[in-house]
């Protein structure tokens, strides 16, 4: 059990909006909401790194662009490419989604490549880097040897899912993720998050990170729990 204020919960917040009608206004709302509530940081899609990162400057809220999103069947230069590219645009966190063909195939070399070539260019320029497994259409083994890479790569994190996948974060694929990393890397649940409950339910099972879209009223649930409680901090 931890103690948790207000701010640190909202601090583990990527505030989200990956809509691809999501216009410039839309990035403005989203990043004010983001001041606003201190969220960890704004999750876009990666053409929109610039105007978050300019919407964002002076403050500790980070831009987080989406890499080859949300199907990762690109090929590792292009993803290496875009990284670059939305870091040299303003993003300070990039989280990028694994090649789910090279998985089917067992190409373990092939994932261990392309996570070690985006994993350099994030941590060259001390840019936080998170891998989107999207288990949904994984099997355990495969999440499991996803994650034995993962320990040796060294991401910041790993990363339970896109939320356009034909599911999101559960219980078990956090517990599985973080029992397989340990401390050597942290893991990111994402994906259908959508209350208090859930959020709480998913740090027990060792999430350090939640991307979700609802942030403002999971925040506003904590919010209401404090002060019916009355007090300044809640455990979980």
């Amino acid at each position: 059990m931890k103690s948790y204020t207000l701010d640190d919960l909202a601090r583990m917040i990527d505030h989200t909006n990956l809509h691809t009608d999501a216009s410039p206004k839309d990035m403005e709302v989203l990043c004010n909401e983001a001041k606003e509530h201190h969220f960890a940081m704004v999750a876009i899609n990666q053409v929109q790194s610039g105007l978050c990162a300019k919407l964002l400057e002076g403050t500790d809220i980070h831009t987080g662009a989406a890499i080859s999103f949300p199907l990762g069947q690109t090929t590792i230069a292009s993803k290496v490419f875009d990284t670059k590219d939305a870091i040299a645009n303003g993003a300070n966190e990039i989280d990028y989604v694994v090649n789910q063909t090279e998985i089917k195939a067992s190409n373990w070399d092939y994932i261990k490549d392309e996570m070690s070539q985006i994993v350099a260019a994030c941590h060259e320029k001390d840019v936080t880097c998170k891998v989107i497994f999207e288990n949904c259409y994984l099997n355990d083994e495969e999440k499991i040897k996803l994650c034995e890479i993962a320990k040796e790569v060294k991401p910041d994190f790993i990363k339970t899912s896109t939320g356009f996948g034909t599911g999101g974060a559960t219980f078990d694929d956090v517990k599985l993720m973080k029992d397989h990393v340990g401390d050597a890397v942290k893991v990111k649940a994402a994906g259908g998050i959508r209350d208090a409950k859930t959020f709480m339910k998913m740090i027990e099972c060792g999430a350090q990170r939640i991307g979700t879209s609802a942030g403002i009223s999971i925040i506003k649930e904590f919010e209401a729990m404090m002060k019916e409680q009355g007090v300044s901090t809640l455990e979980i």
